[in-house]
């Protein structure tokens, strides 16, 4: 090799030329010429006029996409004859058109440049009916993989939509109900307090009162769960002290007491305290108090709910966060699987088997979390409404395994081998675009430089993620 130059059989040693005549590769020798570019440095860059076609020679390159406002790399390779750059400067004018995505050398590298306008102009007298078929199959996939993807997209979009609207709902109902019952409470609670404290009570008796009322809140925080038989006999056997106790409608109280773990000992000191006459008020004070620490503990469980559901949905969609960055798989699939929760049938079980020992690793999370819902959904989808769905993490030399198993009918075998093929797809139509194992397999070869196996069989499906443990 020359110091500028390819001579035609350094040229012809190239897999994209080998074909072509010695008057071909003159030509081409003749307008190209050798580069060289630094490790970091940019063969080309998205966006600008694309103006040159590179084949690789020596080294290894990254290609990188801009996915709004974020550089995310899409492959990698050290391959000799890789090509990139003017890919359809054969496609209108070459003048017109810009770089689709960028190049940049990972390690010192060469490349073969070839000008948009000459690998035009080979390409338009040299192979005129190729030229032809691959404008058309060019144009034709551009708009079939836009429509196929922004449906794939809404679909999504709409799947979480529904799934998440659907989980946040339980909880925020919960809390306008609880909320709704505490106000009343709390007005019931200051008629009882005025009865109370209308005079009849020193105010030694008065601060008695609010003491146990103190000591009933805490009683309340830290009431243990009763088994429902349990709980029955201790509210018959509070039912009977009050009622021997005159206080009136006593079995609109003993659920409530028992819950804040009450019992006829406790309420023996309030009788202690306040006397007879005012024991049915007290009662019912304390009663009011303990319901609303209750209520006020269903409204905090719900807004909890409802910030966890939250947060699941941002560590979802990774929003805020850069698309590369150190992440915990485990919180990635947890979080996917809060989003698909309201897809989950009633008849599926879900199990989780972590290695927590696992370390975390440098990775794209949103593009992960894509993964893990399509295999995810595909497992659900097989098994029909019945099932078990495991997902299991641990580790296989230096790299990181997700396993998500299912118990459906698996795949058959003269199917498996075109399962990772875009748009292929086993789902009836309308049901599937046949992009989610592509997309997935994409996402984990090409950008994690990583693998996906899958083994199945009836009743044990088997799609196996592996990542690097240490970025590649």
């Amino acid at each position: 090799m020359s110091a500028d130059r390819l001579t035609t059989d350094e040229l012809r040693g190239l897999f994209l030329f080998e074909s072509l005549t010695p008057e071909q590769l003159a030509h081409l020798a003749e307008h190209g010429r050798v580069e060289r570019r630094r490790a970091g440095e940019a063969v080309y860059v998205e966006g600008e006029p694309a103006s040159c076609f590179y084949v690789l020679l020596d080294g290894t390159v990254a290609m990188h996409q801009r996915v709004q406002g974020d550089e995310v790399e899409v492959s990698r390779t050290g391959q000799r004859g890789v090509y990139g750059g003017a890919m359809q400067a054969y496609v209108g004018d070459p003048a017109e058109q810009r770089y689709r995505n960028s190049l940049r050398a990972v390690t010192d590298c060469e490349v073969f440049a070839l000008p948009a306008a000459i690998i035009a102009d080979a390409m338009r007298g040299w192979f005129p009916m190729a030229t032809h078929l691959l404008e058309g199959l060019f144009i034709g996939m551009r708009n079939s993989q836009t429509i196929v993807g922004e449906r794939e997209r809404l679909l999504a979009l709409g799947a979480l939509s529904a799934g998440l609207t659907h989980e946040l709902n339980n909880p925020a109902a919960a809390a306008v109900r609880a909320t709704s019952a505490l106000r009343g409470r709390v007005a019931k609670m200051r008629h009882k307090l005025a009865m109370i404290a209308d005079g009849r009570l020193d105010g030694r008796r008065l601060h008695a009162l609010v003491a146990l009322q103190e000591e009933a809140v805490k009683r309340a925080a830290a009431a243990p769960a009763l088994t429902p038989l349990a709980a029955s006999d201790a509210e018959d056997e509070l039912a009977d002290w009050l009622d021997e106790h005159g206080v009136r409608e006593s079995w609109q109280l003993t659920s409530t007491l028992v819950a804040g773990g009450i019992d006829s000992g406790w309420l023996a000191q309030v009788d202690a305290a306040v006397g007879a006459d005012d024991l049915e008020s007290a009662v019912h004070w304390i009663t009011y108090t303990i319901e609303t620490e209750l209520l006020m503990g269903e409204i905090d469980d719900a807004v909890t709910r409802v910030s966890g559901l939250v947060g699941a949905a941002k560590q979802y969609s990774q929003l805020d966060r850069t698309p590369f960055q150190t992440v915990d798989v485990h919180d990635l699939l947890d979080a996917t699987l809060v989003m698909l929760q309201a897809k989950v049938p009633a008849g599926v079980r879900v199990v989780k088997e972590y290695d927590r020992t696992l370390p975390t690793i440098a990775a794209y999370a949103a593009e992960l979390n894509q993964v893990w819902t399509n295999l995810i959904d595909n497992a659900l989808a097989a098994m029909a409404g019945e099932g078990t769905l495991t997902v299991r993490t641990g580790r296989t030399d230096d790299r990181l395994t997700v396993e998500v198993r299912d118990t459906g009918p698996g795949i058959p075998p003269e199917v498996r081998p075109r399962i990772f093929e875009p748009f292929f797809t086993t789902k009836p139509v309308g049901e599937g675009t046949g992009l989610g194992l592509d997309i997935s397999y994409r996402i984990v070869v090409n950008k994690h430089h990583g693998d996906i196996r899958v083994q199945s069989e009836p009743g044990d499906t088997r799609f196996t993620v592996l990542l690097p443990l240490a970025p590649v």
